[in-house]
């Protein structure tokens, strides 16, 4: 018994040794070959990252697998140049885009910037999934430079938007003042009043003083009398003259 028993545990344990040699072993997953890089426009070439603006990255991405892929999202980080630290992970696009084998695409990526200007280290990458499976591909890893806008002067948008605005600044303080601030009266002529009655005249070259200005009749009074005595003073003037002529013709008479 004890050896059937010894020869049972042995054939047990061979036959389950075979089976375990005879297993298939894992297959390891392969990584589909897809290729991305990411570069700055052209009107961008020294690769100037803009605070306060929205910085734009082209992404060329080429599936040179024999595998359909999906683009799922685009994804940034900034660090510290020297020492690679994070700083702080940049916005994440989603695209979701199928990718078929052989096949290339170029992607547009925006982000914002609100460091210190400086030197910085930028880190981009793309998540894609093949088969059920996710993969990320680093897209760009370089150093870009961290810049304040410009502030000219002269941009035609910002003195445009000035014009725009005191235009409308003043519209308003116009309506305001027209509004609330008390506006001088005009003063009106005092109307002349018309003679009362129908002006008739009275013989020849007479006329009714009643409607003329009293001002006018006092000057016309004054000429009269100025006229009357001077034609009074010429009358006795000759009748002197007269008397002396008389005088002396009776004398040579004599």
């Amino acid at each position: 018994m004890r050896v059937q028993s010894f020869l049972g545990y042995t054939v047990g344990a061979a036959a389950l040794l075979q089976l375990a040699m005879a297993a298939p072993e894992p297959v390891a997953l392969e990584e589909p070959v897809v290729l991305a890089t990411a570069q700055f426009p052209e009107d961008n070439a020294f690769g100037h990252v803009v605070n306060g603006e929205r910085n734009k990255l082209l992404l060329n991405v080429e599936n040179q697998s024999d595998l359909n892929i999906t683009i799922k999202s685009v994804g940034g980080s900034f660090h510290y140049a020297d020492s690679n630290k994070l700083i702080k992970n940049a916005s994440a696009l989603a695209y979701d885009v199928l990718l078929l084998e052989g096949a290339k695409m170029q992607l547009p990526y925006t982000f914002y910037s609100e460091f210190k200007p400086g030197d910085l280290r930028l880190n981009l990458w793309l998540d894609h999934e093949a088969d059920g499976h996710k993969y990320r591909v680093t897209a760009y890893d370089s150093i870009v430079t961290i810049v304040e806008p410009e502030s000219a002067l002269l941009d035609f948008k910002m003195l445009s938007t000035y014009l725009v605005v005191s235009l409308l600044l003043g519209g308003l303080g116009y309506y305001a003042y027209l509004s609330f601030v008390p506006q001088p009266k005009k003063k009106r002529a005092p109307a002349v009043s018309a003679p009362v009655g129908t002006v008739t005249a009275t013989g020849a070259g007479g006329y009714q003083e009643e409607w003329i200005p009293e001002h006018h009749l006092k000057k016309t009074k004054a000429r009269k009398t100025r006229s009357s005595g001077v034609v009074n003073s010429g009358d006795e003037t000759s009748g002197t003259e007269f008397s002396g002529t008389e005088g002396r013709k009776r004398k040579g008479k004599k």
